[in-house]
């Protein structure tokens, strides 16, 4: 099969415009790993390009199968103006290079930590990554590939992160709606726990 990348990248084009900007890393032993950043109104929108261009394996496996296994890019929304966001490119890269270089399955429910800000004074270290489909539908590939899923994610304060381990991402993303929370908003406090 033809390269997916470019797939990807028309996917995410057809499904959040044209991209305003975007960076490159590469980190010693992975595949380089591109941030495409899209703005449409007061959202901006940051994108990953280049995780779905090798299958997540079990790191358990002692082979790992070339062909087979989940496929994802990490989509990451919030509010312009507000922060300096624009910074979260290389955290976002590192999250996206995890599986390569963690040997990580990235799927719903899980939680990716940076160990430091997502960007400058930013509340969040960590994120949880939400069920795909909603903004960027998965792009299906030919036999025997599996799609590639575009995985949105939601920052979450170091509080939130430690509730959501006792309590699962379910009730967390319950309290989030129950207490009315803007995920995008770039500088929000964490939503009440007790």
């Amino acid at each position: 099969m033809a390269d997916v990348l470019p797939l990807v990248e028309a996917r995410l084009r057809s499904a959040l415009g044209e991209p305003g900007a975007r960076a490159a890393v590469t980190f010693l032993g992975t595949d380089r790993i591109e941030v495409i950043r899209f703005q449409e109104g007061d959202i901006v929108r940051y994108a990953t390009l280049g995780m779905s261009a090798q299958p997540m394996n079990d790191p358990t496996a002692v082979v790992a199968d070339p062909v087979k296994g989940a496929r994802a890019e990490l989509v990451l929304s919030v509010r312009a103006g507000i922060a300096d966001t624009d910074k979260v490119l290389r955290p976002l890269a590192v999250l996206a290079a995890s599986p390569q270089v963690e040997g990580l399955i990235v799927a719903p429910g899980a939680s990716l930590d940076v160990g430091e800000p997502l960007w400058p004074g930013a509340p969040f270290t960590s994120v949880l990554v939400a069920e795909p489909g909603g903004l960027v539908e998965d792009l299906e590939l030919d036999e025997p590939f599996d799609p590639v899923r575009f995985l949105p994610l939601l920052p979450m304060t170091p509080n939130e992160a430690a509730w959501k381990r006792v309590h699962g991402a379910q009730a967390l993303q319950e309290r989030w709606l129950t207490n009315g929370t803007d995920l995008r908003d770039p500088a929000r406090r964490s939503v009440p726990l007790e």
